[in-house]
């Protein structure tokens, strides 16, 4: 029987979820008009993190490591979309420097823990 990981365990889950929580704070004092356009997309990019991370640790290494993929997917896009936002003055200098370092941490941390799948 294929070892499972428990995700709640896991150190790249527990900061994908604090990504998540930080994006789902900084959406607050985004403009109205936002709602449907950027801020959803953030949002489900940043709980795309932790979700994908939760759902592969149910499933084979082979394909956690998919899963591990489609999270840092998601990472690459919500960097992205922080730029867009950062340029649109929805965040500042400091918000956009202290998520984007937790990005690069997390992206770091789960190219090494799928690296020893």
């Amino acid at each position: 029987m294929a070892k499972r990981h428990n995700y709640k365990n896991l150190k790249i889950w527990k900061l994908g979820l604090e990504i998540a929580n930080d994006i789902s704070d900084v959406l607050c004092n985004f403009p109205t008009h936002e709602r449907y356009d950027l801020s959803s997309q953030m949002s489900r990019a940043s709980v795309s993190i932790p979700s994908n991370l939760a759902e592969g640790s149910s499933r084979s290494d082979k394909s956690f490591s998919h899963f591990i993929n489609i999270s840092l997917g998601s990472s690459f896009e919500l960097g992205t979309q922080l730029l867009v936002a950062k340029h649109r003055n929805y965040i500042d200098q400091e918000t956009l420097n202290k998520i984007e370092h937790k990005i690069e941490e997390f992206q770091k941390m789960a190219m090494s823990f799928q690296n020893n799948l």
